[in-house]
């Protein structure tokens, strides 16, 4: 989570800090090169959610486990909903480094974990599971009547062949997942409470979705747009507001919005 902050750091000139934080400077080389910076963040997001759902598999407890004795209040609050485990997580695993990271960016990026981090992140987007989310961009930016804005290179036969080529293996994938998600929900083979409808509980999943993507865009816009002029924000009115709210009193607001949007983020998930 806190490898975020290589997107904030994307408007600085790394030159600045090239010999006060080497391996930072060098991460940040590659993630400027070209669309490097936009693959790490799908491999990165994908290894996010892989994370957050074995985290469920693993500490979640039965909802009908016992412990010092509690009432079943507390058990329905606490173990039923994984109140429990969602809080542990962020605490121990999420927050403190997203925290960290909007206030000490260089320093959380300097170090060998982070190109770790982000080589296999962009090895995960090298296997095309993901590739779906291109075409996806592609349909919203045409029908927004722009061009995709792309600094690589013209791609050659060979490199469009095998984009492609990944592209229709990951809307395959998208659509086997879709398939066997919305007959388990109608078929009630979900951890779905049993007084929802199926219905009912294909909606809630797709709010639910499109919670998580709009909260997990904001995340990186905002770290984007935090590192821009104010001039360059001028002809956007409320994106202008935005990060005038984001920084007013201080530096207090943008790791306050990390803190509501992470939590928010990984309960839609559990």
């Amino acid at each position: 989570e806190g490898s975020i902050g290589l997107v904030g750091l994307g408007p600085v000139n790394p030159e600045i800090y090239m010999h006060s934080h080497p391996v930072a400077y060098e991460c940040e080389k590659i993630a400027m090169k070209s669309d490097t910076l936009d693959r790490y963040l799908m491999g990165r997001q994908y290894m996010v959610c892989i994370m957050v759902f074995l985290i469920n598999f693993a500490g979640v407890p039965k909802s009908d486990a016992e412990l010092w004795g509690f009432g079943n209040p507390i058990k329905d609050i606490f173990f039923s909903t994984s109140l429990v485990t969602i809080l542990f997580a962020l605490m121990v695993g999420q927050l403190n480094t997203q925290v960290n990271s909007a206030v000490c960016t260089l320093d959380f990026c300097n170090n060998y974990f982070a190109v770790f981090t982000m080589v296999f992140a962009l090895g995960i987007e090298f296997t095309g599971i993901l590739h779906v989310s291109y075409l996806i961009q592609m349909l919203v930016v045409k029908l927004s009547g722009r061009k995709v804005e792309s600094e690589d290179e013209p791609r050659t036969l060979a490199q469009s062949t095998f984009f492609w080529l990944r592209c229709l293996m990951s809307l395959a994938i998208l659509c086997f997942c879709c398939a066997v998600t919305v007959v388990a929900l109608f078929n009630e083979q979900t951890t779905m409470w049993k007084d929802v409808s199926p219905v009912a509980a294909l909606i809630i999943l797709v709010v639910l979705m499109c919670i998580v993507g709009m909260l997990e865009g904001m995340q990186i816009a905002f770290f984007a747009v935090s590192k821009m002029q104010h001039s360059e924000l001028e002809n956007h009115y409320f994106a202008k507001k935005t990060v005038d709210l984001l920084f007013q009193g201080g530096d207090n607001n943008l790791p306050g919005f990390m803190v509501g949007r992470q939590l928010c983020v990984v309960s839609c998930m559990f």
